[in-house]
């Protein structure tokens, strides 16, 4: 049972890397909803705890990954800079 839980913990757990990869090459992450990150985070970070609570390496490691992605998102969404408007040059 490990093992299942393992490979759906990486298949949920990749499901966040498309959004961190966009999120940080276009420095732009305005449109995340801040609730959403916010309540996800906090589920994740409960989930971790009870993972280490039971000694389940499939739910910790899981969502210990997902919680340093969406912890990753957070810090996007609060700290970069929008990107810069396109100058007209003909104006």
């Amino acid at each position: 049972m490990t093992i299942l839980g393992l490979i759906a913990g990486t298949c949920t757990t990749l499901s966040f890397l498309p959004q961190v990869i966009r999120t940080l090459r276009t420095r732009h992450a305005r449109d995340l909803s801040a609730a959403w990150l916010l309540i996800f985070g906090l589920g994740t970070a409960l989930w971790l705890t009870y993972g280490l609570l039971k000694s389940d390496i499939a739910i910790a490691l899981a969502n210990g990954v997902t919680f340093g992605l969406v912890l990753t998102l957070i810090v996007a969404k609060y700290t970069l800079a929008p990107p810069e408007p396109a100058v007209d040059d003909a104006a």
